[in-house]
């Protein structure tokens, strides 16, 4: 094809990871172009046997990994060493692993908002359709029909309100879901097309025997996506995060314990979700604090020949760090939205959550440590598990 290189080649790559044989590649040390040169350069490395992997998640020389799997090192040709390195694959790589993260996160959040609103006794109003139908973005649009799904919602399922308008972390909820819904359209897009496309340079038209040198290394479209998905599910965070709040408060609440304590009893000597909403809250912070753009630190790199790079792979890297941050937040808010379900029985919004989190993590009736109970559910979140529907944008 257009990068040179030799069917044998693709199928060396795919006995590595048929084996689970894996380079162990660092994660920093690329500034985007000549795409993750440094990077990629341990995946050719392995290919001839050289550096470390893991095999099956030990760790090895590669030469040992090797040889264990039963693979023979490769002889690479003319160009190839060049086309394995000299491309964005490690940027678009965890591009991807963002997206998908990103994608599942969205649906959760609309699942929580669903509860935190039915819990609070809110407006089942603010998500009529009719109201996104007059400013349709799409994923503002879908955004609240999860929740009208999650909560039951039907032009005949209404009751007597409690407030007319609830705060905005309910009632603009699909507005802020939905920027991260419809970021996932476009970036789904940039990245497709970086997967299918030749990110290599020189390219080779074999047709007309003719070498073409350009920039095709380039990660901008990744760098660029990656920095607006990492502000969107930050934002998110912070969604979450004040929703939180408004659990925790009986003033908010329409009269939920304060902090959701679920003790009998003194509740005055329990804390319930204090600690766990001044954990949320600096989650939060650390998420906002990333979303600084990575793709506008450009630094003239290699004597002034790459004069003007992308950091494409920070930006992706800081997309998943956001993503990590923000799914403990989640993680939190959904078990203070169960939480709040049982303490307001009987509430209805998205039983089968409910249902998928008590089947692994009791109710809070007393005090107790509960990062395990965090860490359960982001093993939930990351296995596809606690989301009714992920969003194929």
């Amino acid at each position: 094809g257009w990068s040179a290189v030799r069917w044998a080649v693709l199928e060396a790559l795919a006995a590595l990871l048929n084996h689970r044989l894996l380079p162990c590649i660092p994660a920093e040390g690329s500034v985007g172009a000549s795409g993750d040169l440094t990077p990629l350069s341990y995946v050719a490395a392995l290919l001839i046997g050289e550096r470390e992997c893991t095999l099956a998640g030990e760790p090895l020389a590669a030469a040992d990994g090797l040889a264990r799997a039963g693979l023979a090192p490769l002889t690479l040709g003319p160009k190839e060493s060049l086309a394995l390195m000299n491309g964005t694959s490690v940027m678009t790589a965890l591009g991807c692993l963002a997206f998908a993260r990103a994608a599942r996160l969205a649906r959760l959040c609309a699942a929580i908002t669903a509860i935190a609103s039915d819990i609070t006794r809110g407006n089942r109003a603010h998500f009529d359709d009719r109201i996104f139908a007059h400013k349709p973005h799409p994923g503002q649009r879908r955004c609240a029909a999860w929740i009208r799904d999650d909560i039951g919602l039907t032009p005949a399922s209404g009751r007597e309100l409690v407030r007319l308008q609830d705060r905005y972390s309910i009632r603009c909820a699909p507005h802020v879901i939905g920027v991260l819904v419809d970021a996932l359209h476009w970036s789904r897009q940039v990245i497709e097309t970086e997967l299918n496309g030749v990110s290599d340079n020189p390219l080779v038209d074999v047709e007309h025997g003719r070498i073409v040198h350009g920039g095709n290394f380039y990660g901008g479209h990744i760098g660029f996506v990656m920095d607006a998905l990492k502000t969107a599910v930050a934002n998110v965070a912070d969604l979450l995060d004040r929703q939180l709040m408004l659990l925790c408060r009986p003033e908010e609440s329409a009269g939920l314990p304060a902090n959701l304590v679920g003790a009998d009893g003194d509740v005055r000597t329990h804390h319930g979700f204090k600690a766990m909403s001044i954990s949320a809250s600096a989650l939060t912070a650390e998420a906002l604090k990333l979303t600084m753009p990575a793709s506008v630190f450009s630094r003239s790199t290699e004597s002034h020949n790459q004069d003007k790079v992308p950091m494409a792979t920070i930006a992706s890297r800081d997309a998943l760090r956001v993503l990590q941050l923000t799914e403990q937040v989640a993680s939190i808010v959904t078990l203070a939205a169960c939480q709040g379900i049982e303490l307001r029985a009987p509430a209805h919004g998205c039983g089968s959550l409910h249902a998928t989190v008590r089947a692994v993590v009791p109710s809070l009736r007393e005090d107790r440590r509960m990062d395990g109970d965090i860490a359960t559910l982001m093993r939930l979140l990351g296995a596809d598990e606690l989301t009714p529907e992920v969003p194929c944008p």
